[in-house]
């Protein structure tokens, strides 16, 4: 069983690498150092993560337990239920929970009375609408559009719409070797005056942020491919 004040922390990661010191808050790093027990998404690269923070942890005295889309939720609810000291849910790039399998894991922790403690970390969704000069006040976020070409047209036509009718900012993302070929779609899809921001490497030392209409990106499109990146339009 739970102990009375177990705590599941949700620990930001970086979205670019080699960014750990301008991003990663005194928090972060010390919430890390005093866990040993962490629900994430690849162990490979959370090991890696937290070897690149040179905390001094001895990497194989950790427990990682794997939480993914296909991470049957009784498995996690197992996990969480035996849990007898506090731990970590931790995101493979950004804030856990947001487009992450981690919101299973955080589900059920309200579930079990287990105290959720979200950390502040970067999160490329926020980060992109704060800097794309579009409306902040109305927004949602769509995650993956479909990958079929009539659908996704569909769904892009739509989105269109909602911004249109309702001053709502449409955020959404695509696999990132698909970007260039996503990015044909929209242009392809939206109106020409149609606001487009794109957000690229957010925190990279390449980052790449900026709004044009669809006029313009149609003649200066960038090579996004590989490139983690969210698309809003306005």
């Amino acid at each position: 069983m739970n102990q009375p004040h177990t705590r599941l922390y949700l620990i930001p990661t970086v979205l670019a690498d080699d960014t750990q010191q301008q991003v990663l808050s005194p928090q972060i790093l010390s919430t890390i150092q005093n866990l040993n027990v962490f629900f994430v998404e690849n162990v490979r690269t959370a090991r890696r993560f937290i070897s690149s923070l040179k905390l001094g942890k001895v990497i194989d005295g950790l427990t990682f337990i794997e939480l993914h889309k296909d991470t049957p939720e009784h498995v996690t609810m197992e996990h969480l239920r035996s849990l007898s000291e506090d731990a970590g849910v931790l995101s493979e790039a950004g804030c856990p929970g947001v487009a992450d399998p981690g919101a299973v894991a955080v589900g059920i922790a309200h579930r079990l009375g287990i105290r959720v403690v979200p950390l502040v970390g970067p999160s490329s969704i926020l980060l992109a609408l704060m800097s794309s000069g579009l409306s902040g006040q109305s927004f949602a976020f769509h995650g993956y559009l479909p990958i079929d070409k009539s659908e996704r047209k569909k769904a892009l036509q739509q989105l269109e719409r909602d911004a249109r009718q309702s001053g709502q900012t449409q955020i959404f993302m695509e696999t990132p070797f698909r970007n260039n070929a996503f990015l044909d779609a929209i242009l392809e899809t939206c109106a020409t005056d149609t606001m487009l921001c794109i957000a690229a490497n957010v925190t990279a030392e390449d980052e790449f942020i900026k709004t044009m209409s669809v006029k313009n990106w149609k003649a200066n499109k960038p090579d996004l491919h590989k490139k983690p990146t969210i698309f809003l339009i306005g």
